[in-house]
């Protein structure tokens, strides 16, 4: 479950950026706001370490983490049926693996699941598909054909690191996977393990995936001025909407 959703944003020279969310309710009241104000809010995107520790830092005493397993997690927590939430009966949708020039991984941030297989290959696979880590063994048998990438510098959204001689599996992921926490019976015999939003482990276990660096100072600076640039922008179209129920017109 979620309300996800694409904004291309085509610049003046032609060039455009791809931004997604899996966060898109109200985003038709986020447009009211004209485009100064919901070019402002797409950024955010970007700095998801930046915002989850920014909250943290605003609940203290409260324990704050993410939902891997989404709503059924959620449903878990307060004893109800997680089950209720599954589609069972659906065939899982392979993401498809892309090339280094594939248009879908041009912009700042084009999201995408990085997959590393020992220290000699990458790949980086459509993040708008299940995660691949749902395929189990089988997903060797596609990486044996799939695009390689030399050294993955993207700022995506996901990734999994292999070890066929050791038989071991790790996966990382920044926005929640159905079932993330039953994905080891999906690998028999292999030893898997979860490293939740932990990216830079994944840089560190093989020298093939390295994003780009960020300022995490500018990070945080951009995070906290494009809330408050928010929390104005609703403020304002809020007193707005106040004004126009409280003297309606008359003929």
């Amino acid at each position: 479950m979620g309300d996800r959703a694409n904004v291309i944003v085509v610049r003046e020279n032609g060039t455009h950026e791809l931004y997604r969310t899996g966060w898109a309710v109200g985003v038709d009241l986020d447009l009211l706001d004209g485009p100064a104000a919901a070019l402002a809010m797409l950024p955010e995107l970007r700095h998801c370490a930046a915002v989850f520790e920014l909250i943290r830092a605003a609940w203290p005493g409260w324990e704050v983490r993410r939902l891997y397993d989404g709503a059924a997690e959620l449903r878990r927590y307060v004893g109800l049926d997680p089950e209720y939430v599954r589609c069972r009966n659906s065939d899982l949708s392979l993401a498809p693996f892309l090339a280094p020039e594939d248009e879908d991984l041009t912009g700042p941030d084009p999201g995408g699941v990085v997959v590393t297989v020992g220290t000699d290959r990458c790949h980086v696979a459509s993040p708008c598909f299940d995660h691949p880590v749902r395929e189990g063994v089988s997903l060797l048998d596609r990486l044996a054909d799939a695009p390689r990438h030399g050294v993955c510098s993207l700022h995506v959204s996901s990734g999994i690191h292999l070890d066929p001689e050791r038989r071991r599996m790790v996966w990382w992921s920044l926005y929640s996977s159905p079932q993330a926490y039953q994905v080891p019976e999906l690998w028999p015999g292999w030893t898997v393990e979860f490293w939740q939003d932990n990216w830079e482990r994944h840089v560190t276990a093989c020298g093939r995936f390295s994003p780009a660096p960020f300022d995490a100072g500018e990070a945080t600076a951009s995070v906290l001025a494009n809330a408050a640039e928010r929390r104005a922008a609703r403020a304002g179209h809020r007193a707005r909407t106040k004004h126009r129920c409280g003297h309606p017109n008359r003929h």
